[in-house]
């Protein structure tokens, strides 16, 4: 395995994430130690096997600025997907204990702000903060079509779409608005779920856009934690008609709305979304409207040992 590190003081084989991310030969397994420091970059990682390893999330962070109201060097705005501060694709990506940010600033004021762009065949997150505003993190595949000009612009818009599994371990995701969102499959063990208060009406957690077949988002035994006000945020709603987001073994601030789950806008058919929840604890778990599936302990954990296969490393 190649090893290659990150200082800024001068005593690492390279002083920037991005220079020793492009020393990697594609073929060729890789780990790269970042030392401690705030990293400004917009990160490009496409590499075959590649771990990037933090000297914890409170000492390594990689941080960036972009905004889809933003301007871009093209003259167009930046748009939602290339707003990213870290872009991950190719074979298989570790991230652990560091910091990755997007810090353009509220939606209302730069539209939505990608921290970390998810696009490997396999990922996983461990001891990993993601920090943002609106669309903070992207699970890739984007849905086959879009549904306004541009709204793919970035990429991978005219890529085939493959299938992405991803993995987070206690890792903290903060944002307002989709801050969790896109097509992958995806396991989230023990993470903290921060709802950043924007003083909106309504904010949501996750946005899943996936197949009808597909596994979605799971959370388990994850902190869903804000300062928004109590029944202002909810859970999920449905990017794509046939997304889906199941809730097992949480805890809910009050800060969840006492319908767990939303429609997307004034679509009509939140009818095909699968949104699930069971074992949920704290002042925001209730009783949801029927259209949220309730699992039995059994139906639960046989969804969750599904993800695990599927998920974890």
């Amino acid at each position: 395995m190649l090893k290659l590190t990150v200082s800024q003081d001068g005593s690492g084989d390279f002083a920037s994430i991005s220079e020793a991310v492009l020393a990697v030969p594609y073929e060729l397994e890789a780990e790269i130690c970042i030392g401690p420091g705030i990293y400004r970059e917009k990160l490009v990682c496409e590499k075959r096997a590649l771990t990037l390893r933090g000297a914890g999330a409170d000492a390594t962070t990689l941080i960036f600025g972009d905004g889809g109201k933003l301007p871009h060097p093209d003259g167009r705005p930046t748009h939602t997907f290339r707003s990213y501060t870290a872009f991950f694709s190719g074979g298989s990506i570790t991230v652990e204990d560091l910091t990755i940010a997007n810090d353009a600033g509220p939606g209302s004021a730069v539209g939505q702000a990608i921290a970390a762009y998810v696009d490997a065949e396999k990922a996983v997150f461990r001891r990993v903060r993601l920090l943002g505003n609106q669309d903070t993190l992207f699970c890739a595949p984007l849905p086959e079509a879009e549904r306004e000009k541009d709204g793919f612009l970035g990429p991978r818009k005219f890529a085939p779409r493959r299938p992405s599994a991803q993995y987070y371990q206690s890792c903290e995701i903060a944002g307002d608005i989709d801050f969790i969102f896109g097509g992958a499959d995806a396991l989230f063990e023990q993470c903290i779920l921060r709802t950043v208060d924007n003083h909106l009406s309504h904010s949501y957690i996750t946005a899943p856009s996936g197949s009808a077949n597909g596994l979605g988002f799971v959370f388990w035994d994850c902190d869903f934690v804000s300062d928004c006000p109590a029944g202002t945020v909810y859970l999920g709603r449905p990017w794509r008609p046939t997304g889906k987001t199941a809730v097992l073994d949480c805890r809910l601030g009050a800060h969840i709305a006492p319908e767990g789950f939303s429609g997307w806008n004034d679509r009509t058919d939140t009818c095909l979304a699968r949104f699930a929840e069971a074992g949920s604890s704290g002042p925001g778990a209730r009783q949801r409207p029927d259209w949220v599936a309730a699992p039995s302990a059994a139906d639960a954990a046989a969804l969750l040992a599904r993800a695990r296969k599927l998920c974890r490393p």
